[in-house]
């Protein structure tokens, strides 16, 4: 009898422990396919930056069917990496996303002409054929067309916008004057299709200001007020931040992760990592809030929101890792 009553406080026991040291779980909904862009989280959870953290995550790759802002909200995620303005625009329509880290410092978009075109100047846009993404991802090619003047309806006075593919056929099949691509991505996808450097005219809207903040972390903002979700918000944002050191000084071992994941092209991964890192620069995921305020009144400007945010960022995560 004593021999059953301790083997059952034994098991009790060692139920307990179990339960006491259960990972916490955390899903994450990327912003589209596995690829360079988000090595750093990939590589966290490989590496087991997660683990030691107590965290089992799941990551979810995105694509062109999924918004991050509609996971999130019906449940579907507990954090998403998503660009601030489809963030804000989704909290303008009642969506309570916080972004609670920053990954990304500076914005990778661009707008790519051949220098044997008819663009040669922002002055030379009127009356042309212009491409960009949609999906959220228009919203910072509106913000900047709104700062020049110039209307996206079409006409001799406007830009026609071309809903543009996720490649470059756009550019190529000429379809369009000038396309978005992104630092680390497509801008390569046209070096590899045949084009040089010297044969392109590059906006890039960094370098011109008008840059939206890009690749952020957002939660709902009613589980902020839960002090066990915000510490594993901190252990979450701190394990991942490790992840994008890793990635940042191992490019090729971050790639083969990729790889791993479902991502295709390893060499095109690796350098995908070495141009995401001048974007990130320092992975301290702090938000830079002039930044935000700028990106805030773009979208004010264009009317892509009604109402000046409020409470649509918070450093209480970062400030505690």
């Amino acid at each position: 009898m004593k021999k059953l009553i301790v083997s059952m406080l034994a098991g009790a026991f060692s139920l307990a422990s179990a339960h006491a040291w259960a990972a916490d779980t955390v899903t994450l909904q990327l912003k589209w396919v596995v690829q360079g862009q988000f090595a750093g989280y990939l590589v966290a959870k490989d590496k087991g930056f997660y683990e030691e953290e107590n965290l089992d995550v799941t990551i979810k790759p995105g694509g062109p069917d999924i918004a991050p802002e509609q996971v999130i909200a019906g449940g579907g995620a507990d954090v998403v990496v998503t660009w601030m303005a489809a963030g804000l625009a989704a909290r303008d329509k009642g969506v309570n996303l916080v972004n609670i880290a920053q990954p990304y410092k500076k914005a990778g978009m661009q707008l790519v002409c051949p220098k044997d075109g008819p663009i040669q100047t922002t002055d030379d846009f009127k009356g042309h054929t212009l491409g960009v993404w949609f999906f959220g991802n228009e919203y910072p090619f509106y913000a900047w067309m709104n700062s020049l003047g110039i209307p996206t309806e079409g006409g001799p006075d406007g830009v026609t916008v071309l809903k543009q593919s996720f490649d470059v056929q756009p550019l190529i099949q000429k379809q369009a004057d000038c396309i978005s691509v992104m630092t680390y991505n497509e801008y390569w996808q046209v070096i590899d299709a045949g084009f040089k450097p010297e044969d392109l005219i590059v906006f890039n809207y960094t370098e011109m200001g008008v840059d939206l903040l890009e690749d952020g972390l957002y939660v709902m903002e009613e589980n902020l007020s839960d002090p066990a979700f915000k510490d594993k918000m901190v252990r979450f944002v701190r394990a991942s931040m490790k992840g994008w050191q890793y990635a940042m000084d191992n490019p090729e071992e971050a790639a083969e992760i990729i790889m791993d994941n479902g991502g295709q092209d390893e060499n095109h991964q690796a350098r995908m990592i070495g141009e995401v890192a001048k974007l990130i620069d320092t992975p301290d995921a702090k938000l830079l809030v002039p930044a935000y305020e700028r990106t805030a009144k773009a979208l004010l400007d264009q009317k892509i929101i009604e109402k000046e945010p409020s409470g649509a960022y918070t450093t209480e995560i970062t400030d505690a890792m």
